[in-house]
């Protein structure tokens, strides 16, 4: 056995000669040779473990050259959404609008006055560059921004209730991506949970009759993902704010999304606006930074400043802050809402959700006859069909939407090649086609898209 391990071993090439390649050679010039090193002896590591466990017999020096580039060349990478999704938990969720790439590039090339107060050139708050701009906008008293919408929850909890009961209706105990489940972080935050109601009606008598002397909080949940309908009921936000404002509790809206504008007026279903939240009452609201609001990972929080102060003054929120760089983004993104011409000329998600169906076929059919020698090996055609918004948001609307079909035989290979071709491309595949939806597809990315599609579709 050790005989045949020996003679198998002899087979796999001495790094010293791998580095020789030319390929190995071309990436050093650009990344350290320490790095490649590193990946070129994880490489020859896996290929000696593989063939000890009599998985593979030989050695195929060209899979190590380009496994060695795949790994070496940057991980985190710009991709073509083909999806169809908007808000692509995946693929980043909210695309930047335009404007961001100016204005961060000379703060990311210095210093930045980001805790710094220049009337005293003490240290100071970084909340200050965004809360005028969230207090503005939503009419709430005082905000701030952790790391993500589940961190706000939690934070939330935890300053106000920890140790005390949570009223939530039934129908309100959320699931969402990544296996966030509602009960879970209401115990990591140390709250007792006090459900009440069904899963399909709660009453306002309900949360009335759950009221006792260890309540701290009310917590109501946008059901953002999914929608309970049929024989239904729920409290809506100004008649719990109500109900807290008669006992002195504090009436938490969980709003998720987080939308700034009110979709309606564009012939889409009604999703809760953090301004109407505020207004009906609510005494802290919080959602997503990446999702409708279209900026960076964030949660937001904003309300009644004695709620707030409580939160920023807490020792999570140090855990919880988010950075310089997505602050930047984030003050930039909601000076958009503030210009409506604006707002729908450069915000990314919302020019998205409210595309013409035209446009879409437009941009199809332009990438379709780029593709003229490729037409009858793929049947290429083009198709209308659904995109979904995504991230949580506006749950069960389609939007209309025209597709590239690329039929193949092997359409799962076909899919893999053009999401590890130079220009990544994402699709979604039905059945024996491959689809790409023009709707998450950008304008500026149809060149980078139809090159890509060139040199995968030999």
């Amino acid at each position: 056995m050790k005989q045949m391990n020996e003679e198998i071993l002899r087979k796999i090439p001495a790094i010293n000669s791998l580095l020789n390649e030319e390929e190995i050679k071309k990436l050093i010039e650009v990344y350290p040779k320490k790095l490649v090193l590193y990946f070129l002896r994880e490489e020859i590591d896996r290929i000696r473990e593989e063939m000890i466990a009599g998985k593979r017999d030989g050695i195929d020096k060209k899979e190590i050259l380009e496994n060695v580039k795949k790994k070496t060349l940057p991980s985190l990478k710009r991709v073509i959404n083909g999806v169809g999704i908007i808000l692509h938990t995946g693929l980043g969720r909210a695309p930047y609008c335009k404007n961001i790439k100016e204005s961060l590039s000379e703060l990311l090339e210095g210093f930045c006055n980001l805790e710094i107060n220049e009337e005293n050139g003490r240290r100071g708050s970084r909340m200050r560059h965004i809360e005028k701009l969230l207090i503005a906008l939503t009419g709430a008293e005082a905000g701030l921004v952790c790391n993500n919408n589940a961190a706000a929850t939690y934070l939330i909890l935890k300053a106000l209730a920890e140790g005390k009961e949570v009223i939530i209706s039934r129908g309100e105990l959320i699931e969402i991506g990544g296996s966030f489940r509602l009960p879970d972080v209401m115990r990591a935050a140390g709250v007792i949970l006090r459900e009440v109601g069904t899963t399909n009606r709660t009453h306002l008598r309900d949360y009335e009759e759950a009221i006792n002397e260890n309540t701290a909080l009310i917590l109501k949940v946008h059901k953002s993902n999914y929608q309970i309908v049929g024989f239904t009921k729920e409290v809506p936000i100004e008649e719990l704010a109500k109900l807290g404002e008669k006992y002195k509790i504090p009436v938490v809206d969980d709003l998720g999304s987080g939308a700034f504008i009110d979709f309606s007026q564009y012939g889409l279903p009604k999703e809760p606006v953090v301004k109407e939240s505020i207004e009906k009452g609510a005494s802290l609201v919080c959602f997503s930074g990446d999702k409708l609001l279209g900026g960076p990972q964030a949660g937001i929080i904003v309300g009644k400043k004695e709620y707030i102060k409580k939160l920023a003054s807490h020792p999570i929120m140090r855990i919880l802050r988010i950075d310089k760089t997505r602050l930047a983004i984030l003050e930039n993104t909601l000076r958009l809402f503030f210009d409506e011409e604006r707002l729908l000329k450069e915000h990314e998600v919302i020019k998205m959700i409210l595309k013409k169906e035209e446009e879409i076929k437009k941009m199809a059919k332009k990438v379709y006859n780029a593709l003229k020698d490729k037409k009858e090996k793929y049947q290429l055609g083009i198709i209308s069909g659904e995109s979904e918004i995504g991230g949580g948001s506006l749950p069960g609307v389609k939007l209309k939407t025209y597709l590239l079909k690329i039929k193949d035989k092997n359409v799962e290979t076909l899919a893999r090649r053009l999401r590890e071709g130079k220009i990544p491309i994402y699709g979604r595949i039905e059945k024996d086609s491959l689809l790409l939806d023009f709707r998450t597809i950008r304008e500026e990315e149809i060149k980078l898209l139809i090159k890509g599609l060139k040199e995968v579709l030999n």
